[in-house]
């Protein structure tokens, strides 16, 4: 039997980001962080319209890219599911990495660092880490989180 996941979807309006793009986005994270797994149900567009404050059709929107990109399927009568993960074993909550990550988060924020501030520092990172094509090789293991 599929699972239902709870998953709540948070739209910042401030972002210049538009609303479906954010609920594609957000699944795509839940999906490489193992949260969302093939079988599992999305919401409804009319439980994310009561608990995002988004129009059904923006949700709906996003659902058809969602499926577009074959992530997700439609079953009539019945909802939205998962039909493919993006996740890799290193990439679930339940990984060393995630572990490290909240660690740095946390000391990051002992020495006073604001939410906008790590973000800065991580996108930097990021840049510097992926922009000339090459990635540094990690022995990193881990199991898939299944979201529980």
């Amino acid at each position: 039997m599929e699972e239902v996941v709870a998953v709540e979807y948070r739209i910042d309006r401030r972002s210049g980001v538009p609303a479906f793009q954010q609920i594609v986005q957000q699944t795509k994270q839940a999906l490489r962080l193992g949260v969302l797994v093939p079988g599992d149900r999305l919401p409804t567009a009319k439980e994310v319209a009561e608990t995002s404050a988004v129009n059904p059709n923006t949700t709906l929107k996003a659902y058809r890219e969602l499926e577009r990109e074959g992530l997700v399927e439609p079953r009539p009568g019945l909802g939205t599911f998962v039909r493919r993960a993006l996740g890799r074993p290193e990439t679930g909550t339940d990984s060393p990495l995630y572990g490290e990550l909240v660690a740095w988060m946390a000391k990051a924020a002992g020495a006073g660092l604001e939410q906008e501030d790590v973000a800065a520092l991580v996108a930097s990172a990021l840049e510097k880490q992926y922009a000339s094509g090459t990635t540094a090789v990690t022995g990193a293991t881990g199991t898939r989180s299944t979201g529980e």
